[in-house]
């Protein structure tokens, strides 16, 4: 013998009676086995919260990341993928938002303490960090670090770099939209180079003049193929990105055009204290008044916005020559 109850949630079910149950009995048994079922319910429901409840917990635990690249975190922002960047190294400075970030301090002389006080839960790098010790400090905290495969050191690279870290951040069409942005700048500055007959001397100052020395960029940096690629050429040859050098192999290179990195610019002040400098001062640059001011984050890394900073090495190369 069943009888059929309607249970609030489940609908109707039907639960087995022994032939001696009737009448009160069978009200008792009934009204029980109602109440287990829904006791049930409840139990499961309250798993169920509490199950979910950790998922959104484990949801909500953000991941932090710090990232000390620079050429690294100009991907990240152009990726539209900064949202879990919480801190990043003192040479990471554009875009100009990124400066609103804690920093860990300088790239080649970091501190454990300094990169543990933003919590990380995952460092990003480029290789290019130091001291070794604190490297392997950070290793043995278990943190995991990632390092991209691509370096970015010429177009193809570069884009293959930006591909590389959409995939990682899930901005695979935003990468896409970057490589050809950059290509399409790429294309543009390099056919507007061919306009230009005269392939003029640059040197490019990168600190300004300190203990009657100055750090300039060469033929082997980043700049040096910026500045090919703009229709110039660099004045200072050497195996190294750069080098420094005294006043007077300043002014034997002999300059048409020279470009002060922004630190150097500011601290000096005025072109006219940069024209007195020594070295300096006897320059075809100079005497041209051919002294300019560019971003150092514009020269010293490739990334998405090297085909714009190509064409505005252009304007400042080869400014006159199209009047």
């Amino acid at each position: 013998m069943q009888c059929k109850v309607t249970d609030i949630s489940e609908g109707t079910f039907s639960i087995p009676l022994l032939p001696a149950l009737s009448g009160a009995g069978l009200a008792i048994n009934v009204t029980l086995m109602t109440r287990v079922y829904i006791g049930l319910i409840a139990a499961l429901a309250l798993v169920s919260c509490g199950r979910f409840g950790n998922e959104e917990q484990e949801q909500d635990q953000e991941q932090r990341i710090v990232c000390i690249a620079k050429q690294y975190n100009e991907i990240i922002f152009a990726l539209g993928a900064q949202k879990d960047i919480v801190a990043v190294d003192l040479t990471s400075t554009y875009p100009p938002e990124i400066k609103k970030l804690p920093t860990v301090g300088y790239h080649r002389a970091l501190s454990a303490e300094g990169i543990l006080a933003a919590k990380p839960t995952l460092i990003i790098h480029d290789n290019n960090i130091g001291p070794e010790h604190v490297i392997k400090q950070l290793e043995g905290l278990d943190i995991p670090m990632k390092v991209f495969e691509h370096k970015g050191e010429d177009i193809d690279s570069t884009k293959m770099l930006i591909r590389e870290m959409g995939a990682y951040f899930h901005k695979e069409e935003r990468a896409e939209q970057l490589c050809k942005k950059l290509d399409d700048d790429m294309a543009l500055a390099l056919e507007k180079a061919k306009a230009y007959t005269d392939t003029l001397k640059v040197l490019v100052i990168h600190f300004g003049q300190a203990s009657n020395v100055f750090l300039v960029m060469t033929q082997k940096s980043t700049a040096a193929k910026m500045i090919q690629w703009a229709g110039g050429r660099m004045a200072v040859a050497d195996e190294r990105g750069m080098r420094h050098l005294s006043a007077e192999v300043v002014a034997a290179s002999g300059p048409d055009v020279i470009l002060l990195t922004d630190f150097g610019y500011d601290r000096l002040g005025t072109p006219e204290k940069i024209k007195e400098l020594p070295g300096v001062a006897g320059t075809k640059a100079a005497k041209a008044n051919r002294i300019y001011r560019v971003e150092e984050h514009d020269l010293v890394y490739m990334g998405p916005r090297t085909g714009e900073n190509v064409l505005m090495l252009q304007q400042l190369i080869h400014q006159g020559e199209d009047e």
